[in-house]
């Protein structure tokens, strides 16, 4: 049977090869797209320059930095400027977990320091918003005057508000999700920049503090947050903290709070996603990862098996969750699964999910859903910035209006995607399919470099195919001493 199932792997896994490389490569290169404020020496987009370098907080705190979002929802437009914390968090979360998971992915393909900037962009963000012990920026900008502007980001000339929790209007999601950020940058930098490391750290523990001790919903604090990036409960984040917490000190207290917490707030039960607001299958995954407990491993598995065998799918095999985001909640789950995966939870059946719904997104589905990628990519992602003419050229509405391809080329820009029935429109006003927005790319790239990092297992081990003590496997996705195992894993 192990015969059988691996040659048939090996089969597919050799029918159609994207280049991984370059993905990554674009990826990074979309963050660095949506930066604010004083742009780095080594910006790597020729059509972005600073901007909003006057952001500030209520008492004149700089504020400056991070990433813009885009924040389309219930059919009202916006310009993409305001800076949601809450999506920037979870974004960042994800993209260390794997940078830590899958290095050498990013060191092959010579991107680690653009990687390791990434993140540290929106650390250092973080950190300048976190102005007190129980005080916390979690949104600058306002959508009433961010959707009436349509243009560049350099040219922006409107108010620009934020918005704070604190100890009377306290925001646990948003507390906890950013207090996870921090723990995940501060592992990756600890051996790069020890004091860096541990300032993230540092924040990470306050912020979890603040989050345990004034529990509420961040958007009842930041006003209109909920029409936009809604959160419905915080148990999830505040248990998500908690074992990123103890990932980075190993500090025993914070491991007893995060299964003092799974019990609390029932994240024990299967859900049906993993997305900036349900973060119920990352705790499931983390912990599995931290302790091995079985409880935690057949939690991560029912997930996984789910989605793999049971999961709504499009007629070319595209994970369906909902309409809204839909490649990045495709992505989302098979990153998860790729953890599964590399603590021996059905390694090859996860890993060969996670490669066939990436590779529906980089064209199997007869489309690249990367912009900049491949053949046949998005042309009018939904993105104001990149829909202007080069400067001086004014840029307005008209823009928004055009039919034509966007100017500047949105590189690594994810977009939503198609519907339940694969179908797809590749223009501007249609933002339910070509919608761009910071979390919808984290999952992507992290599962992109999971992938990449099989494909260097592969090499290192010198052959597609091994005869060892008369086992086939697929070089790709396991190894000699994995396989006999994953075959009693179904």
């Amino acid at each position: 049977m192990n015969r059988v199932i691996l040659a048939s792997f090996f089969l597919a896994s050799v029918a159609r090869c994207y280049n991984y490389d370059e993905v990554l490569r674009l990826s990074l290169m979309f963050y660095e797209a949506q930066r604010s404020g004083h742009l780095p020496a080594n910006n790597r987009i020729p059509w972005r320059s600073d901007s909003a370098t006057s952001d500030k907080g209520q008492n004149g705190e700089d504020l400056s930095g991070g990433y813009y979002d885009d924040s389309e929802r219930n059919d009202v437009l916006s310009g993409d400027f305001v800076k949601f914390g809450f999506t920037m968090a979870s974004t960042t979360t994800i993209l260390a977990w794997g940078y830590l998971s899958y290095k050498d992915a990013y060191e092959e393909v010579n991107e680690w320091e653009n990687a390791l900037g990434s993140i540290r962009w929106a650390a250092e963000y973080f950190i300048k918003c976190h102005v007190s012990d129980y005080e916390f920026y979690g949104q600058v900008g306002d959508f009433s005057l961010d959707q009436g502007f349509w243009g560049r980001p350099e040219d922006m000339n409107m108010s620009r508000p934020s918005y704070k929790i604190d100890k009377n209007r306290p925001g646990s999601d948003l507390a906890g999700e950013t207090s996870a950020a921090l723990s995940a940058v501060s592992i990756v930098f600890n051996k790069i920049d020890s004091n860096f490391s541990a300032s993230c750290l540092s924040h990470a523990k306050q912020l979890y503090l603040f989050a345990t001790q004034y529990r509420g919903l961040y958007h009842d604090a930041i006003k209109g947050a909920a029409q936009y990036y809604e959160s419905t409960d915080y148990g999830d984040e505040l248990t998500w903290a908690a074992a990123w917490l103890y990932k980075a000190t190993k500090e025993s207290q914070y491991l007893e709070d995060a299964e003092y917490m799974y019990m609390k707030y029932r994240l024990k039960e299967r859900p049906n996603e993993f997305y900036y607001n349900k973060k119920v299958a990352g705790v499931q995954a983390l912990l599995a990862e931290l302790t091995n407990q079985s409880e935690y491993t057949e939690a991560i598995q029912n997930f996984c098996d789910y989605n793999l065998y049971v999961q709504k799918k499009t007629p070319k095999g595209l994970l369906y969750i909902e309409k809204s985001g839909t490649l990045c909640h495709a992505a989302n789950i098979v990153f998860l699964c790729l953890q599964a995966a590399d603590i021996g939870i059905m390694s090859t059946q996860y890993r060969e999910f996670a490669k066939e719904q990436i590779h529906y997104i980089l064209g199997d589905g007869g489309q690249s859903f990367v912009v900049g990628f491949g053949k046949n990519y998005p042309l009018q992602p939904h993105h104001a910035a990149s829909s202007c003419m080069d400067r001086p050229a004014p840029c307005d509405w008209e823009a928004y209006r055009s039919a034509k391809p966007n100017p500047q080329v949105l590189y690594g820009a994810l977009v939503s995607g198609p519907d339940e029935n694969d179908n797809y429109k590749d223009l501007r006003e249609e933002y339910i399919y070509n919608e761009v927005t910071l979390d919808y790319n984290a999952g992507f790239q992290s599962a992109v470099a999971g992938l990449k990092h099989l494909e260097l297992q592969a090499d290192r081990n010198k052959a597609l195919l091994n005869t060892d003590n008369g086992v086939l496997f697929n070089g790709n996705w396991t190894d000699p001493s994995a396989a006999a195992s994953n075959s009693t894993d179904a």
